[in-house]
């Protein structure tokens, strides 16, 4: 549960960090400080290196939930808002369970699928409601966010019963760290010193918050308790990430927003109660 609502403030404050600067010196900047942080951990700790046959995995969360899901999300959040992206986010459970299945962890049965199809049949009627029934750039960009971002989910869940879940998260950045250091100080925008509180908070929180702590909560939670049920938890994301863009940044959250991630919830139980 505290690693939901650390990662609900991830969309409000990534909507007002992309209102200053780009999406990709956004990404590579989060990662980067997430990195830097992760390493002194790390080295403070003195942690053993991961072994070599973890690589490939550890290679994929960076993949999913260092580079991928940051990058595509903050392209799609300049153009929609952060409530409108939050109903995606309802997916995440499923793309989780999903990946997790695909990887050997459960044998759902058939209702498990039924249920997965119309949670995301759900999410793409809203997705081409929202536009005249077109479907927009930036819709496709949060499919592929929240697919990417479950594949990163489920396999530092799976990591993370043998590594740990901070362990996880902070060697993923560490891989992450010699490409998106440089990139990230040459991306540099120039006008830094112009840049307003609310944007370096903003870039704060993603960095340390969404990046970093939140996932030593989460992949720890998955760990102990399974990614099928603890995944559900999720649930409870679209909500409160509906109640901050409501309240932080001003938003409209339009009664279809909210019946949307209703509906998506309810499937999500569904897939839970026959994923295995």
């Amino acid at each position: 549960m505290l690693g939901v609502l650390i990662f609900s403030g991830t969309l409000p404050a990534t909507r007002v960090a992309v209102g200053t600067f780009e999406p990709i010196f956004l990404t590579l900047a989060r990662a980067a400080i997430a990195g830097v942080i992760a390493l002194l951990i790390l080295l403070a700790l003195r942690q053993s290196r991961p072994a070599r046959s973890d690589l490939g995995a550890l290679l994929v969360v960076a993949l999913g939930v260092v580079i991928g899901f940051p990058l595509l999300l903050a392209l799609a959040l300049r153009h929609v808002s952060a409530a409108h992206a939050t109903v995606f986010v309802g997916l995440l459970p499923m793309a989780t369970v999903t990946f997790s299945v695909l990887r050997g962890d459960k044998n759902p049965r058939r209702l498990f699928w039924l249920f997965s199809l119309l949670g995301s049949l759900v999410v793409v009627v809203f997705a081409m409601s929202q536009g005249g029934f077109a479907v927009a750039s930036d819709d496709v960009l949060l499919f592929i966010a929240v697919a990417i971002c479950g594949m990163g989910y489920s396999e530092g869940a799976r990591l993370s019963r043998r590594m740990g879940g901070w362990q996880v998260i902070c060697w993923a950045l560490v891989i992450a760290l010699p490409l998106v250091l440089p990139l990230s100080l040459w991306t540099l925008p120039g006008h830094m010193q112009q840049v307003a509180w609310h944007a370096w908070f903003s870039l704060g929180y993603v960095s340390l918050f969404s990046m970093l702590l939140g996932f030593f909560f989460w992949y720890r939670g998955l760990a102990i308790g399974g990614v099928a049920a603890i995944s559900q938890l999720q649930l409870l994301q679209p909500f409160f990430g509906l109640g901050l863009a409501a309240v932080l940044l001003g938003e409209h959250v339009s009664m279809m927003m909210f019946t949307s991630a209703t509906v998506v919830a309810l499937c999500v139980v569904g897939t839970r109660r026959y994923s295995a």
